[in-house]
């Protein structure tokens, strides 16, 4: 019996050391998985963080790119994406050796081009190495700089010519050819480094580069009225096609220069192209009031006619909506019924005292001249141009000249055959 209760208790005892063991390991295995599941929350939550830094870091960078985005705006944004748009035209200021003077007439355009820089992206071609010149030219960030070097010997063709223009002869054909040839423009404006521009330039040219276009007529648009003195205009809405090219800041095609450019002479370019055998009877457009002003007092020309003819002229200082115009009145086939009916309704009037008699007239007048001398004399009693060239007068069109007198009067210079060329009768 007492062994019996002996093998009991050991029994118990081992059943209890076995409990302990089980309750011992239990309690381990326990532990470890609370370990793991702390280890796991504590990962998670370092996760957490980082990702709580990830969008505080995000959150920062959207900020940033935000206040770029505005900067760039402010900048004029628009204006690096207008750059893919086709231009209008390229300006070209034809300069030399007046520092002075360029800095003034890129002031001028300046003014007036910043805010369509896209459509008329603005050069400067110097002829030579004036080292003044350069050294504007390249002050400025708005425009491109262009350098033709020629050290070719010039050899003028009559004793006492002035070298000086068989060289701006040769730096225009370089200039031209590299606008259009080596940048690839379609149309090209050319200045001179004595010019000053009116504040709807660039506005007139966008507007008339589509009759440039369309009406193969039309060899050039000038911005230029020989006759554009203060006492002879008026109205700055008004344009007319004229035989005789103006120049002065001029607006030409690619395809005019394609024809141009292996004949362009040695010099006196401007007079070259006035030429019947060159223009080939193609008129050019012209406002009543100049969009350009020639404050170049001295030059290559010395100073010609300038205190009568240049200082004088006015400079249109009124905006112009030439958007909303319609300029179709001048492409060919209808510009001559709209000037004959403008040149009928004038009044005739004949002999002597010419001013006075026309002083004496409300109205328009018309006056017959019967060549070239009595042309001369006319115009000089009235002080306008007396020149002509290769058989035309200054700003004629079909051989009539016409102007303002007395403010808002226009005075017409009629050629010999000019009113039968117009359809119109002489009554």
């Amino acid at each position: 019996m007492k062994k019996i209760l002996c093998d009991f208790r050991f029994l118990l005892f081992l059943a209890a050391a076995a409990f302990i063991y089980i309750q011992i390991e239990s309690e381990d295995q326990c532990t470890s998985q609370l370990r793991t599941l702390i280890d796991q929350i504590s990962l998670q939550q370092g996760q957490i963080v980082s990702l709580e830094e990830e969008k505080q870091r995000l959150e920062q960078e959207c900020g940033q790119l935000k206040v770029l985005v505005q900067e760039l705006e402010r900048k004029g944004l628009g204006r690096l994406i207008d750059k893919e748009q086709v231009p209008v035209a390229a300006v070209v200021i034809m300069a030399c050796n007046r520092a002075d003077y360029l800095e003034r007439t890129v002031k001028s355009v300046l003014k007036y081009q910043s805010s369509v820089a896209s459509k008329f992206p603005l050069f400067v071609s110097q002829d030579g190495s004036h080292p003044a010149v350069k050294e504007k030219a390249l002050s400025y960030d708005q425009l491109t700089y262009m350098q033709h070097l020629d050290y070719e010997p010039v050899h003028t063709e009559r004793p006492g010519e002035l070298i000086a223009y068989y060289k701006i002869a040769r730096h225009y054909k370089w200039a031209l050819d590299g606008l259009f040839y080596k940048h690839n423009f379609s149309r090209v404006i050319i200045l001179e480094d004595d010019m000053e521009i009116a504040p709807d330039f660039f506005d007139y040219f966008e507007s008339t580069a589509a009759l440039l276009d369309k009406d193969k007529s039309i060899m050039a648009v000038s911005s230029w009225n020989d006759n554009g003195q203060k006492q002879f205009v008026h109205d700055p809405k008004v344009l007319y096609r004229s035989d005789f090219f103006p120049g002065l800041g001029w607006m030409l095609a690619r395809s005019t220069w394609d024809e141009l450019s292996p004949k362009w002479p040695k010099a006196y370019w401007d007079d070259w192209l006035r030429l019947k055998e060159n223009h080939k009877d193609r008129q050019f457009i012209r406002p009543e009031v100049c969009r350009t002003y020639n404050f170049g007092e001295h030059g290559s020309s010395l100073g010609q006619f300038f205190k009568q003819y240049l200082e004088p002229i006015k400079l249109n200082d009124v905006l112009v909506d030439w958007k909303s115009m319609d300029l179709n009145y001048l492409m060919e086939d209808k510009y001559i019924k709209h000037f004959a009916d403008i040149v009928k309704k004038a009044k005739p009037i004949r002999g002597t005292d010419l001013v006075l008699k026309a002083r004496n007239i409300g109205g328009d007048v018309r006056i017959q001249y019967n060549d070239q001398p009595d042309f001369e004399r006319i115009a000089r009693q009235f002080g306008i141009f007396e020149e002509w060239k290769d058989g035309v007068p200054r700003t004629a069109y079909k051989g009539i000249v016409v102007f303002r007198y007395q403010i808002t009067q226009r005075i017409f210079l009629v050629g010999p055959g000019s009113l039968v060329q117009l359809g119109v009768s002489d009554s």
